[in-house]
């Protein structure tokens, strides 16, 4: 297991090596100003976000499918990732992470109104789009998008399967001595129970769940960081101090420069929010919405709520309880952090990673299963389901490290392809939102 370990650890640092740092962020920052500082329409986006009537064509409501794609990306990357960011990258990561967020809010807004405008309507009447189609309809790259939906396919077993189920079961046997079999059995079941029902079930469990834990958790977060805000003023100066020049040894804490805090920022929060990812379009492009960009706003306000808020309280938490001197990892340092406060803490940390894993694996299911279909068609859908609950159960049994690291690799090389696909059609991107949004048509068909 070391030697596989180690195998990992190095094709990871090869693709997340500089060149795939500059494409994405630099993807985020072009983006961002291509569509003149697309981020000061947030309040709009939310506003249109909130509302669940239907707009459109499609197969759920707007709301709905905001809720899937929230319910995918604010998961163990928000709590464990930040935690594994800060642990690797020391406390400036969190700094790159929300930078990631803020600029990432443009490109997860590009890729969704692309994957709305090129969707398509299968046989069976439900729709169907994502890069795998953009690639293919509007770039003429159909060889392209089955690469993209192939990543996807197998991508979805790390990041959206595996690495949840580990981390729910490290945490249950670290806290409750809970048995990892005994909890990969009980995620296993419940999923079986909600994704057999396809995407309206799917995202039915998604709008009931994801507002509750996400308002749960940040209220959670908020009440921790009262309770020990003598030492906010220190956190915040560590975290900016170190995201530009590195963290100093201090205790247990082996120190990190300036590159691991960049690195592993951007990567884990490209792991958190999935800006830039290819992941989220899939599901936006089954919204019931009037045009693209109407959709594309709503599909914004993800990348906002998952790390511009939801992980910047996890880092301040984390940084803020000085357990990242210790030597912990994963879900033992956020355990730690949010151990300080007696009760309360942990049972916080358990309810919002337990509701978190769960709506991911539910929200990757769906994002899987399209890319097999796009692949070999729709008498792929049910194999995939059944190999996917059992993967929830293999996951849980093992390490974390690997888990991760699989993660890392199989999101970079799907992130390729989709970022290649934004940077092409930005002027199309670019028509689209003058059309509706500039112009102030937002209401046009």
């Amino acid at each position: 297991m070391q030697y596989l370990e180690n195998i990992l650890n190095e094709i990871s640092s090869f693709v997340w090596g500089p060149p795939m740092l500059v494409l994405l962020f630099g993807t985020h920052i072009f983006l961002t100003f291509r569509l003149k500082l697309i981020q000061r329409f947030i309040g709009k986006a939310i506003k249109i976000s909130l509302e669940r009537k239907k707009e459109g064509t499609g197969d759920v409501s707007q709301f709905g499918a905001m809720t899937t794609a929230l319910a995918a990306t604010i998961g163990t990357g928000n709590i464990v990732g930040v935690a594994t960011a800060i642990a690797a990258g020391g406390p400036g990561a969190v700094l790159w992470m929300w930078l990631t967020g803020v600029f990432g809010i443009a490109t997860k807004y590009s890729e969704a109104l692309l994957a709305v405008k090129y969707r398509v309507t299968m046989p069976d009447g439900t729709m169907a789009g994502g890069p795998m189609y953009v690639l293919e309809r509007g770039l003429k790259m159909k060889w392209l998008g089955t690469i993209f939906a192939a990543l996807t396919a197998v991508t979805a077993f790390g990041i959206g399967n595996m690495v949840q189920a580990n981390s729910i079961s490290s945490l249950a046997e670290h806290s409750l001595n809970i048995p990892p079999y005994i909890t990969g059995i009980l995620l296993a079941a419940l999923t079986a129970v909600v994704i057999l029902g396809g995407i309206k079930s799917i995202a039915k469990w998604c709008e009931k769940l994801v507002p509750f834990m996400a308002i749960f958790y940040v209220l959670g977060c908020l009440y921790l960081l009262a309770t020990n805000l003598s030492a906010l003023p220190n956190t915040l100066s560590l975290i900016f101090n170190g995201a530009f020049s590195g963290t100093a040894v201090v205790g247990g804490f082996l120190g990190a420069g300036m590159k691991e805090a960049i690195r592993f920022g951007i990567a884990r929060g490209l792991f958190s929010n999935e800006s830039g990812l290819g992941s989220a379009p899939i599901v936006a492009a089954a919204a019931q919405t009037k045009n693209p960009v109407r959709q594309a706003l709503v599909s914004s306000t993800g990348t906002f709520w998952d790390t511009v808020v939801v992980c910047a309280l996890t880092g301040l938490v984390i940084v803020n309880s000085g357990d990242w001197t210790k030597g912990l990892k994963g879900a033992q340092l956020t355990n730690a952090a949010f151990g300080e406060i007696p009760i309360v803490g942990p049972f916080i940390l358990t309810v919002g990673l337990l509701t978190f894993v769960f709506s991911t694996i539910l929200g990757w299911s769906y994002y899987g299963e399209k890319s097999i279909e796009y692949l070999v068609g729709t008498k792929a859908v049910k194999p995939y389901r059944i190999l996917w609950v059992v993967f929830v159960f293999v996951g849980s049994m093992l390490s974390l490290p690997v888990v991760w690291t699989f993660a890392d690799i199989t999101n970079a090389l799907m992130a390729i392809p989709n970022l290649v696909a934004l940077l092409l059609l930005s002027g199309v991107i670019v028509n689209e939102t003058k059309k509706y949004l500039w112009d102030d048509k937002l209401d046009e068909e």
